[in-house]
């Protein structure tokens, strides 16, 4: 076996590990689980660290169980949590666990005929025929509510600062979570649960029911949560989460967020959502020391993280896509945008719109900087421009002589115009 403990630690995703834990790990095949969340129908950025860990099991050797909390899911996990969340039906819970799994398929290996295939499981197929009396008679008999009350989010949510206080739908969270370990430990021979820090109280919740029923041992290890070196939090955008899914996350924007990585973050986050070699990260770490401007550490850790999650081709077109605002694109890779990138390579840019039929019938560029759009105060200034040859139409320079026609739409949609290497403006055809 690898050491997986080892692993883990030098790519800084380890936050605490009960004792024994390694050497346990050591001895033979061992199965672990993580659980994701499945109120929505794509994974996003949060969860890889989670993914991350289960990946890591498999490749030392493991067998890595990803158990979506269909029971879970619909309790809600007060854990950093200041109000209960919404509750979801069976059917959705359903369509969001394939989908997740599909995701899940990129990293883990699902369909091998290895001892260590990855398994998919779902709370709800074995809570669901659980009645209330079976569940308090023969499980919450086992854990006291002092123990319980003693979890810190049982406390935060508890506290004179909480702004609502916890249903009791919410305390028992630790409980079900608490018997999916035991049920995975009788069911699977798991003896791990891996999740992130703020679940250790859950986690050995479930470690405490399999000593109190079972007489076993079983295992808990968290990792840091992951924060970003400004303060702000990791994982959001200006629009919301990064989704694995590219239609809620396109490949581009994808790509854009692991680029724009600061230097501190880049050196923490290269180690935990890429599988390169320490040799290998440590040498891309002096280089890019040497010469931060160059950006290599954003850069990899995009590439190899934007492949992972979409594809090479993918990375491909979010690489030309970013090169377009930077001077070193061509027309024809301008034409080959589709239209939900092009409107995110240009978001924020200055636009107008124009008539098709007005540009079916040809419109010459000065009218159109000037009149048509505003992108010059006047034709005299408009035409100053031309002059000085500082002015492109989709990439491509052009004279006064030059007439915008139907044959110049990307997609059929819009036109590039550019000032100078930084000034664009886009024009929509409606």
């Amino acid at each position: 076996m690898k050491n997986f403990i080892e692993e883990v630690t030098w790519r800084g995703m380890l936050h605490d590990v009960m004792p024994g834990t390694e050497e346990h790990l050591l001895e033979q095949m061992r199965v672990a689980y993580v659980g994701i969340d499945p109120t929505a129908d794509s994974l996003h950025i949060g969860h890889l660290v989670g993914v991350m860990l289960l990946k890591h099991f498999q490749l030392a050797g493991h067998k890595p169980l990803a158990l979506v909390g269909g029971a879970t899911g619909m309790i809600g996990d007060p854990s950093g949590k200041s109000n209960e969340r919404n509750l979801l039906d069976e059917a959705t819970l359903r369509h969001n666990q394939e989908a997740i799994k599909g995701q899940l398929a990129r990293f883990l290996d699902f369909t091998s005929n290895a001892d260590n295939a990855a398994e998919l499981v779902n709370n709800y197929d074995w809570m669901k025929e659980f009645s209330f009396l079976d569940f308090i008679r023969d499980i919450g008999k086992h854990i006291t509510v002092n123990y319980m009350m003693a979890k810190d989010s049982v406390k935060k949510r508890l506290s004179s600062e909480a702004a609502e206080g916890m249903s009791f739908t919410e305390f028992t969270y630790q409980l079900v979570q608490g018997y999916d370990f035991l049920h995975l430990y009788k069911a699977k021979g798991c003896t791990l649960q891996m999740g992130g820090s703020d679940q250790w109280g859950n986690i050995t919740t479930g470690t405490e029911l399999v000593r109190r029923k079972e007489g076993g041992k079983a295992y808990a290890l968290t990792c840091p949560l992951i924060t970003k070196a400004d303060g702000t939090k990791f994982g959001k955008s200006e629009g919301g989460n990064i989704w694995l899914d590219a239609a809620r996350t396109s490949p581009y924007k994808f790509y854009q967020y692991w680029l724009n990585t600061s230097d501190v973050d880049a050196e923490k986050y290269i180690k935990i959502f890429t599988f390169l070699t320490k040799e290998a990260i440590e040498e891309l770490t002096l280089q890019h020391r040497e010469a931060p401007h160059l950006r290599l550490l954003q850069k990899k850790l995009a590439e190899e993280i934007t492949i992972m999650v979409h594809s090479k081709e993918d990375l491909e077109n979010a690489i030309k896509a970013s090169g377009i605002l930077f001077g070193n694109a061509t027309a024809d890779d301008l034409k080959q945008l589709d239209e939900a990138t092009f409107l995110e390579v240009f978001d924020g840019v200055p636009q107008a719109e124009i008539a098709k039929n007005e540009v079916e019938a040809g419109l010459d560029i000065i009218t159109v900087l000037n009149e048509k759009t505003g992108f010059f105060k006047s034709n005299g200034e408009a035409r100053r421009a031309l002059t000085a040859n500082s002015i492109s139409v989709n990439r491509e320079k052009v004279k006064e002589d030059f007439v915008l026609t139907a044959n110049d739409l990307i997609n059929d949609r819009f036109v590039l115009l550019q000032s100078g290497k930084k000034n664009y403006f886009v024009i929509r055809v409606v």
